[in-house]
Order: C-alpha cells, then sequence, then structure tokens
C-alpha cells in the first residue's frame, strides 16, 4: 500500500484524503458520471484528468454547471488572473492546480461549498482530438450550525422563562425576536426527544419574525430541557438550555402552598426567583402538613 501511495500525484492524495475524511465516494451512475459528495461549508475537489497524462498547460478545459461557467483555462489564462464572464456565484471560491497540468489534470476545488453549488457539472477539452467531456455530480449535504452574526436574520439564542408551576408540571416559555426567515422552534429533554408543545404564537414586523413557544414538561427522567431553534433555509440552529430543579416538580397537595405558588406567577421568572419563592412554600408545606395552615 506504501509503494502505491508515493505513486500517486499530488492531487491524487488530495482526492485520496479529500474520500477518507468527508466520505466522497465516487461511482457512476451512468456512462462516464462520477458522484461527489461533500458536506455544506466543506471544500471540494471536483476531479477531472486525462487518461493519457499529456501536458495541458496549453490547453483549453472549460467547467460548467449547466449554463454557469465555473471555471475556464485556456492556454494560463484563467478566471483568477484576468479572464472575464465567470458566474458570480463562483468567483473567488474556485481555483485549480497549476502544478498539475503537466500530467495532465484539469481538477478543480470549491471553496466553502454552498447548497446552490449542487448540480451536474461538465469539464470539456473542445478543442482535442477527439473531444473529451467529463460529468461531475456534485451533491452538498445539508450542515446545520450556529450561524448567530454569521448570516443577517440568524435568530440569536432564545430566551427561556419559566411561566407557571401547576400540579400538570413547570410551563417554561422560548422566545425568538427579530429572525428571518420564519424560525421553527421545539423543545427537547436531554436525550434530545421532542417534547409535547402548545401552538407557536408567531408575529412579523419590517419582515423579521418574533415566536413564543410554551410547553410543559415534567420531572420523568430529566429535569434538563432545551428550546432549539432552526431556519432551514439559512441551515442555521441555535438553542437554549434551562435545568429545574427537582423541588419544583415536588407535591404541592398543601393547598396554601398551591394558591400562593399559582399567585407568584403571573410573569415570567427566572430559575433563581423561582428557588426564593421555593423555599417560602417550603416552609409553607410543612407547616400545613402539621395543620398550622
Amino acid at each position: 500500500m506504501s509503494c502505491l501511495i508515493l505513486k500517486l500525484t499530488t492531487v491524487e492524495l488530495l482526492l485520496l484524503c479529500f474520500c477518507l475524511q468527508t466520505g466522497i465516494l465516487g461511482h457512476e451512475n451512468g456512462p462516464d458520471v462520477v458522484t461527489v459528495i461533500v458536506k455544506q461549508g466543506n471544500d471540494v475537489i471536483l476531479p477531472c484528468s486525462l487518461s493519457t497524462k499529456e501536458r495541458i498547460t496549453s490547453k483549453l478545459f472549460d467547467w460548467k454547471k449547466g449554463g454557469q461557467e465555473v471555471f475556464m483555462y485556456d492556454a494560463g489564462i484563467h478566471y483568477n488572473n484576468g479572464r472575464s464572464g465567470q458566474d458570480e456565484q463562483f468567483k473567488g471560491r474556485v481555483s485549480h492546480f497549476p502544478g498539475e497540468l503537466k500530467s495532465g489534470n484539469a481538477s478543480i476545488i470549491i471553496q466553502n461549498t454552498r447548497m446552490e453549488d449542487g448540480g451536474d457539472y461538465t469539464c470539456d477539452f473542445s478543442r482535442l482530438e477527439p473531444r473529451q467531456i467529463f460529468h461531475i455530480k456534485l451533491v452538498v449535504e445539508r450542515t446545520f450550525k450556529d450561524r448567530s452574526g454569521e448570516i443577517t436574520g440568524a435568530a440569536a439564542e432564545p430566551y427561556i422563562t419559566i411561566v407557571d408551576v401547576t400540579e400538570d408540571g413547570v410551563q417554561l416559555k422560548c422566545q425568538v425576536q427579530g429572525a428571518f426567515p420564519q424560525p421553527k422552534l421545539h423543545w427537547q429533554d436531554s436525550d434530545g426527544n421532542v417534547l409535547p408543545a402548545e401552538e407557536p404564537q408567531v408575529s412579523e414586523r419590517g419582515g423579521h419574525y418574533n415566536v413564543i413557544l410554551y410547553s410543559t414538561v415534567t420531572s420523568t427522567t430529566t429535569s434538563r430541557f432545551s428550546c432549539v431553534v432552526k431556519q432551514e433555509d439559512i441551515s442555521h440552529i441555535v438553542n437554549a438550555e434551562i435545568t429545574l430543579p427537582d423541588k419544583l416538580f415536588e407535591d404541592k397537595s398543601c393547598p396554601v402552598a398551591g394558591a400562593l405558588i399559582g399567585g407568584w406567577f403571573s410573569g415570567a421568572l427566572t430559575v433563581a426567583a423561582v428557588l426564593v419563592l421555593f423555599e417560602v412554600a417550603k416552609y409553607i408545606k410543612k407547616h400545613c402538613k402539621k395543620g398550622k395552615f
């Protein structure tokens, strides 16, 4: 195996590394079609190499995606050194491997792949006899990550508050403001299970959205909960987490204590505020059991 690797060119080694690290697998979908798979945001190499390995430093090869100009090389002149006509989508993100031209390698690398980069590409040696055209299908897999501050309109970390404590559990509120496009929210427990929630309350102002989502949680297996905000159109995801003290789920059988707890929650409270108030409730419960209330 080591002897074989020593005979590979620089670009062939790069291709091998990309395949191993990002799961890129080339296979035939039909005659001479190679599929390349990449995660959104990663760099990707699209392979194109003459089997004859003849020098192409003075040749012409043209990369296209449908009607879009991706990268054109013509005897040393290309889109990165003065040639015009490249599609805006690919400007500043596509380059070739100058040192590999001597061995017939016209592969290109696309940096920071986007979802719209996915599609069918051709690498065309139109002046060769016979003419040679290579077909590559690029599949870009969507990758969600926190893009706050990177993309305008990406939702910031949501704001979580405790709204109420009842016999049914603890009611939590998750709020997102000024997001675009409209985000989707859901509550989940520490195991990633999506929790039941009310219908989201959505309002729009100036093209940006405010969303509120309520959920009533119980301490069955965990006291740690998250509100997850996702904007699929921009591959953005962000979340906030809250850990509730077990005492919030204690029995609230004392009528006086229950009434006071309900009264306290006329507005949203933080965990710290709830703990203070719960100490008072704990005192009331203790004396309730002794018949003093």
